[in-house]
């Protein structure tokens, strides 16, 4: 059975604004999988449904055969998850290794020392020195913000990582590091990811298949490279837009 698999969902709000429109995906165990398309087109609402913050409509999303939908599973089903968020979500008031060992307290249940020392080793397994484990969010670079919380993600061992937009708001060299660093932290723990962006230069980087979102549906899935060829108007239209903006 696939790890994650979206069945014909359908997502409206109370306004009427209808924001998915039948997503059918599979995503397969240890896949790096890619959510594409332009904004507002129903890929950040995809992962809150696929987290359980919106409850879907009709059809249904399974995780490890669990259902989304049951609500006495629930517990067992969003524990397979941990997010990089878009803002990276660090808390403020916390230092950064402060902010790591929050994640872990959720999960585990050891001595202040034992999750100290799993914060510790998880900052420097994503390039963080040992000088910034103690200052504060506001004291580092965005670059740095992101690798604490790729740490915080991580450190909780999940079977599925989720990144939404990793590279938003850095500079084209800082976003090409961190490019790098999710690839090789995803190889070396062997997890599920799924990532959400509009950059195809990421998703040509990081993924090994991808899926395009238009109007609420799935227009397109396949590997990067196939997508210049595909017939689909929309697909070809995204692919060359992107292409163009990529050699200015």
């Amino acid at each position: 059975m696939s790890k994650i698999i979206f069945q014909d969902v359908h997502k409206s709000f109370e306004d009427g604004q209808k924001v998915l429109n039948g997503v059918s995906l599979e995503i397969e165990n240890a896949e790096t999988h890619i959510i594409l398309g332009r904004s507002g087109c129903g890929k950040s609402v995809l992962l809150k449904c696929l987290l359980g913050i919106f409850p879907i409509n009709t059809g249904n999303i399974l995780v490890d055969g669990l259902s989304v939908k049951n609500k006495h599973d629930y517990g067992n089903y969003i524990k397979k998850f941990s997010i990089l968020f878009q803002g990276n979500a660090l808390f403020d008031s916390m230092t950064v290794v402060e902010n790591v060992e929050f994640g872990i307290k959720q999960v585990r249940r050891d001595s202040s020392k034992i999750i100290r020392s799993i914060a510790e080793e998880k900052l420097l397994s994503v390039g963080l020195e040992k000088r910034v484990f103690d200052l504060y969010p506001a004291e580092i670079s965005g670059g740095m913000q992101k690798r604490a919380a790729l740490a915080r993600a991580i450190a909780i061992e999940p079977d599925i990582l989720l990144f939404d937009e990793p590279t938003s708001g850095l500079d084209p060299i800082t976003g090409g590091i961190i490019c790098n660093l999710l690839k090789d932290t995803v190889k070396k723990l062997g997890v599920t990811s799924l990532t959400i962006t509009h950059d195809l230069k990421v998703a040509q980087f990081l993924s090994d298949r991808a899926s395009l979102l238009n109007k609420g549906q799935v227009v397109w899935t396949g590997h990067t490279g196939e997508m210049k060829n595909c017939q689909n108007d929309f697909v070809r239209e995204f692919y060359n837009a992107s292409d163009v903006i990529s050699r200015k």
